[in-house]
This record gives C-alpha cells, structure tokens and sequence, in this order.
C-alpha cells in the first residue's frame, strides 16, 4: 500500500501530460541560423498553434535600409507591402504531432521572394531546429536548420 501511495504520489508530481506538454513546447523560444548566422526568429505559442516572427536579421547588404526601415515589398498583396519585415510572422498553423514528434500543417512565408510554402519543423537529434518549407509534399522543398538562442 505504501508503494502504491509513493507511485501515486509521484505521478501527481509528475503527471505524464506536463511531459508530454514539454515535449510539444520544445521548439518555443529564440533561434538563430546555422551557417550565416544571418536570421533570428522566435518561435510563440497562441492556443495550440506554434508560430514564429523575425526578430533580427542581418542587414549589412544596404546600410541605407536599415532593418527597422525594411518591409515586404515582395508581397503578393499590394496592402501588405509595407509591413516591418521586423517583427513580421513568418510561420503559423504549425501544430504537434505526437506519432511523428514534429510540428505539421504550417505555412512559411519568404519575404525575399513574397511566396507562402506549405512548412512543417522538428527537432533533430543534435537539437537543432529544422524547419523545411515544400511545395505540396515534402520532397519538394528546401530545410533551414536553426540553433537555439539561450
């Protein structure tokens, strides 16, 4: 009886749902990207849908436009043109999937190029974040790969 009071206890400590809950958190916060190390976004939670926005990025390529200054003049929809590129979601609509242990069903907008790619991201073993934006199915696309800001 006193074994079953312990386990009992600490599974209430511990209930598996605040692990799983961690689990599908795991991609929350601020990452920057490998190799160029020119990007930052951070990665935010609204409901259950993870989503992500544009907190730095590298803007030495024009110093007469300067980040805070940049919008998404490659947008498709005339209205959006001058929105700040800072700040700027970037991905939306991703939600976790247990049985795969990545985030599905996303959207990725590229600014530079003005197009919406369908996204899904996952945590690879090294702990980097991965996040691939395709064209229909997931062959068809291109992995960006994200180091975690601390």
């Amino acid at each position: 009886m006193k074994f079953v009071f312990i386990v009992l206890f600490f599974f209430q400590l511990h209930p598996l749902g605040s692990l799983a809950q961690n689990k599908t958190d795991a991609i929350l916060g601020k990452w920057i990207n490998s190799g160029d190390k020119n990007l930052e976004v951070e990665v935010f939670k609204t409901g259950s849908e993870y989503k992500g926005k544009v907190i730095w990025f590298d803007d030495t390529d024009n110093k007469l436009r300067p980040m805070k200054e940049r919008t998404d003049s490659n947008n498709p929809e005339k209205t959006l043109r001058e929105r700040k590129i800072l700040g700027l979601e970037v991905l939306h609509g991703l939600h976790y999937d247990a049985d795969d242990d990545e985030w599905r069903n996303g959207k990725i907008y590229d600014a530079s190029s003005g197009k919406t790619w369908n996204a899904k991201v996952w945590i690879d073993n090294d702990g980097s974040l991965k996040v691939r934006g395709y064209w229909h199915i997931s062959l068809l696309g291109q992995t960006m790969s994200f180091n975690k800001l601390f």
